[in-house]
């Protein structure tokens, strides 16, 4: 696990070894073993590298890595099946002077080319300069578990997996992107490419990228989806086998490592499973790390202590209070985009105190997305039963909900009135809906008179749906699985894992997510993941009988949430009030004050919680005061 970045010019002028030893500080947390940087002998092409050694520690290891005398490569992941490639890549007669993934992928470049992507199983974000075609070449993997950001115009090509080492290079000039801050009130995170810098953009996962240095053409193209329109016709029984057996070779695979290796671990279904399949394949106890919080209904910590207990972890805790909010602008440092996902302080946390006592951990990460665990999958499908109905929803439950939401101001009442306005829309909007933080109504009620014009035709329910229709199968349940794999997954949650590991020079590893295993469940029938209504994630829940401990399987699902209610009604309201009524916020002409002022009001005297929209502005009002001062 590493940093990567990069710059290419096009007219004038030559790279200086300084810029490039500048983007890489910028990123020095994501590796702090070793660095190095490479250029071209015309000085048009540099490349800047921050390594943490995770396999091969020797100086074989390190990168900038050249090969046959022709390729220059940076890679930040890991390849788990490099050694059965690697003896591939040997029968055809190439050689090998290190035991790393990283040379594995060159000769694999060198053999196949791009569709040499095809043949990684792992997670990766990479570039391969070729000095005899002057071309490079980026590529990130097929979920976007690793990043890869960057800046393209007629003069220069800048590239890193931080926007920050791109922020370092005199050529870019900071602007915020309006629109982005548009859509990142919708949806928490800004939707890719866009990253909330004008001019800077998101490699989507699955893409690869290459430039042509002499002539400054950029090319992209996806090179794998995942099919969710072919299904396989399996007894639940043999289900069952299949899922095991694919999450245990997974969880075996990522346990390759020449330095102490862990798992975080929740004490939900996830977790516990990759631990319980972890302790299959340890010989000494796995080391778990959880954390929790003071307040009872958000710790999941006597779940986490079951699973320590079955399969006889070495398990370390942390709890997290309210006083920790004090590192809040250091974590929107971190995650140098504007983003709301309250569970990266506990995930930034568990974190820093498991690098403590290991350089990688795995994750449950992709497990609700493999199996529709979330609760919003529930909605929709009670939505989707009911669409025909549309004129009662019109004529007797909106007005209904809408009276009962004006009467009883409380979260319930509140959620019942917006899906029940919904339910006239399609059901990709409804969805977009239903889980959005601020809705285009919210936003009218927000947003001055100059922003409100500057969005007049930008609708943010555009981008999802949008989604939807790409996934290419007529199952709309199946449909609303790929809008979240292809976004709130690659956005939202593997941004929060990856930014919060790194920063503390850690590697998080994610079975669930590996390709072969999706590839399985995206050819599982729907209702064997979501059985009627409520029984979410069934099928893994009874291929995990026996393995797990009933009191986790069948609790209710928690998510990783953070007590943010309760803390802006008490601690944080004082804190959350000077940040967002202050001139320095407010004179950006975004918001208006009143409007600010009425969502915190109604927050501390209503039973409405409005925790998620402060939370979203408070976090984008420090990362104004970080990056735009």
């Amino acid at each position: 696990m590493c940093g990567i970045a990069g710059k290419a010019i096009f007219g004038r002028g030559a790279i200086e070894p300084h810029e490039l030893e500048a983007m890489g500080e910028a990123i020095n947390h994501r590796g702090p073993d070793d660095k190095g940087i490479y250029l071209s002998s015309d000085r048009k092409v540099g490349l800047s590298f921050r390594r943490l050694s995770i396999i091969d520690l020797s100086k074989a290891g390190n990168q900038p890595m050249s090969y046959a005398g022709r390729y220059q490569i940076i890679f930040n992941g890991e390849i788990y099946n490099y050694l059965q490639l690697r003896q591939q890549l040997e029968k055809l007669g190439y050689c090998f002077r290190s035991r790393t993934d990283t040379e594995t992928i060159l000769a694999l470049y060198d053999r196949y080319g791009k569709s040499m992507l095809g043949k990684l199983r792992g997670m990766f974000a990479f570039a391969i300069y070729d000095e005899k075609k002057k071309t490079l070449f980026l590529a990130r993997d097929r979920v976007g578990k690793k990043p890869l950001k960057y800046y393209f115009d007629s003069q220069v090509f800048l590239f890193a997996s931080e926007l920050k080492a791109i922020l370092t290079q005199r050529e870019y000039k900071r602007q915020v992107d309006e629109t982005a801050i548009h859509h990142y009130l919708t949806y928490q995170y800004v939707p890719t490419p866009k990253t909330g810098f004008r001019g800077i953009s998101k490699l989507e996962a699955a893409h690869w990228l290459e430039i042509d240095c002499k002539s400054g053409r950029l090319t992209k193209q996806r090179y794998w989806r995942l099919d969710y329109a072919k299904k396989l016709t399996l007894s639940p029984g043999e289900w069952q086998q299949q899922i095991l057996a694919k999450l245990e070779e997974a969880v075996r695979l990522r346990l390759i490592s020449d330095v102490p290796l862990g798992a975080l671990l929740s004490g939900g279904i996830d977790s516990s499973a990759v631990v319980a399949m972890m302790s299959r394949h340890s010989k000494a106890p796995v080391k778990t790390f959880s954390i929790g919080f003071e307040e009872e209904r958000f710790s999941e910590l006597k779940y986490a202590r079951m699973i320590a207990k079955r399969f006889k972890t070495k398990h370390t805790e942390l709890i997290v209070k309210p006083d920790t909010i004090e590192s809040l602008p250091l974590l929107v440092r971190q995650y140098e985009e504007p983003y709301a996902d309250s569970s990266a302080l506990p995930t930034y946390y568990v974190s820093k105190l498991t690098r403590q006592f290991v350089t990688v951990a795995l994750n449950g990460d992709g497990g609700d997305e493999n199996f529709a665990g979330y609760s919003r999958y529930s909605v929709q499908k009670f939505a989707l039963a009911y669409e025909n109905f549309r004129l009662l929803h019109r004529a007797v439950a909106r007005p209904v909900t809408a009276a009962f939401y004006r009467v009883v101001r409380n979260t319930f009442a509140e959620r019942a009135s917006r899906f029940a306005e919904t339910m006239s829309k399609d059901y990709a909007r409804r969805y977009v809906n239903y889980i959005c933080y601020f809705t285009n109504r919210a936003k009218e009620r927000l947003y001055t008179e100059r922003f409100r014009n500057l969005m007049e035709g930008q609708n943010s329910e555009d981008l999802l749906a949008a989604r939807f229709t790409e996934a290419q199968t007529s199952d709309r349940m199946d449909q609303t699985l790929y809008a979240d794999f292809v976004s709130y997954l690659p956005d939202d949650l593997l941004v929060k894992m990856d930014i919060a590991t790194m920063a503390h020079s850690l590697e998080g590893r994610s079975p669930f997510l590996d390709h072969e295993l999706l590839e399985l469940t995206a050819k599982m029938p729907f209702d064997l993941k979501l059985k009627g209504r409520n029984q979410k994630k069934y099928i893994l829940k009874q291929a995990l009988r026996g393995i797990l401990p009933e009191e986790v399987m069948f609790r209710s699902k928690m998510g990783f949430g953070v007590p943010i209610e309760a803390w802006f009604k008490g601690k944080l309201h004082g804190y959350a009030k000077k940040v967002l009524t202050s001139r320095k916020f407010t004179d950006r002409d975004l918001f208006r004050r009143e409007a600010i002022e009425e969502i915190l009001q109604q927050h501390q005297d209503t039973k409405i919680n409005f925790a998620n929209q402060i939370w979203a502005l408070l976090t984008l009002a420090l990362w104004f005061e970080e990056y735009f001062n």
